[in-house]
């Protein structure tokens, strides 16, 4: 169980976005040094501020990989709980298409290169994983989870009450 914040402090989770890319039987991977180890992520990153959740996928996907995608379904939301300083992290995933890529696109620091895997070849580096989300948004996918991008609201979007 997660401890309790003390009461003069307010409990923010991170919100992160993630993106399943599927291309025939193969997925869309990052490589990316993490504090020394070379780890395997999906395209992934924090939300920014203002940013609509969608916008921020598309920009993450990019950076990261240089490929420009499609957002087609939301997959669902994920919570990971950081083992290392105990971070709870929500965890926005979404299945997208591949639509062009761009090798001019420099790729965020850290990232050592994008890569195209397969299920199988993913969970036999499993030690690599950034975290197990990245298989668990995989398997949801190849599961048949897929919800309307509408799931997700927008900024200033109002509610009639």
């Amino acid at each position: 169980m997660l401890q309790q914040a003390r009461a003069d402090t307010v409990w923010r989770p991170r919100v992160t976005v993630a993106a399943v890319v599927a291309r025939d039987d193969t997925f869309l991977m990052v490589e990316e040094d993490i504090r020394g180890a070379l780890c395997l992520n999906q395209p992934a990153g924090h939300l920014e501020s203002g940013e609509e959740i969608v916008d921020a996928l598309v920009r993450e996907t990019l950076e990261e990989t240089g490929w420009h995608v499609l957002p087609r379904h939301f997959i669902g939301v994920m919570p990971w709980l950081n083992p290392r300083h105990g971070d709870v992290t929500l965890r926005f995933a979404f299945a997208a298409e591949a639509v062009r890529h761009d090798a001019a696109q420099p790729l965020d620091k850290g990232i050592v290169r994008a890569l195209w895997l397969t299920r199988a070849e993913i969970a036999a580096q499993a030690s690599r994983l950034r975290t197990a989300l990245v298989l668990s948004s995989i398997d949801a996918w190849l599961a048949g989870q897929r919800l309307p991008l509408a799931t997700i609201g927008r900024l200033g979007a109002t509610g009639s009450g």
